[in-house]
């Protein structure tokens, strides 16, 4: 018998062949046995890849990125462009929701660098600020993903029943909100943004006040 013209077992082929037995069965289900099934061959064979089970779930976690539709940048409208972006790793990890929990214990941050460096480069504050951005956008993005994601695994809704007579305050807040899940994420993130270009134009008020230098006034970096 001749070999096969390409290899049948591929990393991201194993990769891709888990995330959709993680997808139908469930993360706990997930055995090398179902993986090898997927692809044709004999689980053992996997090991030629993966020297284990977490090197498998590490890739799977990879995916749920790599995956991530890339908007266009438009250096102009930077905010814009950084909401769409945040919109689509959601969305990614969201398509998922088994399998988002292995980016909390897999999470491939170094993947995610020059991402981050590419939008750090137009963020609307001092180059001291811009940790602080990437952080609070990294943590809404999943964050909020994460909590969507454990909802849509369970099949049951973000926000638990409760008795709105003896939590008042919170039902007529939830009354109130117009948006769905994705529109709440992204007048969230929009508020964020917003809360440290005022901090900054506060911070600016106050130093221009005292005839010290402003941001504006300070290298960009």
């Amino acid at each position: 018998m001749s070999r096969p013209a390409k290899p049948l077992i591929t990393r991201e082929r194993a990769a891709r062949a888990a995330l959709g037995v993680i997808d139908v069965q469930g993360l706990d289900s997930l055995s090398l046995e179902l993986v090898a099934r997927r692809i044709g061959v004999k689980a053992p064979s996997l090991y030629y890849h993966f020297k284990d089970k977490s090197e498998l779930l590490s890739e799977v976690a990879r995916l749920l990125l790599v995956d991530v539709e890339l908007p266009e940048w438009d250096a102009d409208a930077w905010e814009e462009s950084v909401v769409r972006l945040l919109v689509a790793v959601r969305r990614s990890i969201l398509r998922h929701p088994n399998a988002a929990p292995l980016l909390l214990q897999f999470f491939p941050k170094q993947l995610l660098l020059p991402t981050y460096d590419r939008y750090a480069a137009g963020y609307p504050l001092p180059v001291e600020w811009r940790m602080m951005m990437i952080e609070g956008l990294e943590k809404l993005t999943f964050g909020s993903a994460f909590f969507e994601a454990a909802a849509r695994a369970r099949a049951i809704e973000p926000m638990p029943a409760f008795d709105h007579a003896r939590l008042p305050s919170l039902a007529a807040a939830i009354r109130a909100n117009s948006l769905d899940d994705e529109g709440l994420f992204v007048e969230t993130i929009k508020a964020f943004i917003a809360g440290c270009k005022a901090r900054q134009d506060s911070r600016d008020a106050a130093a221009e006040a005292e005839g010290a230098p402003t941001s504006r006034r300070k290298s960009k970096g």
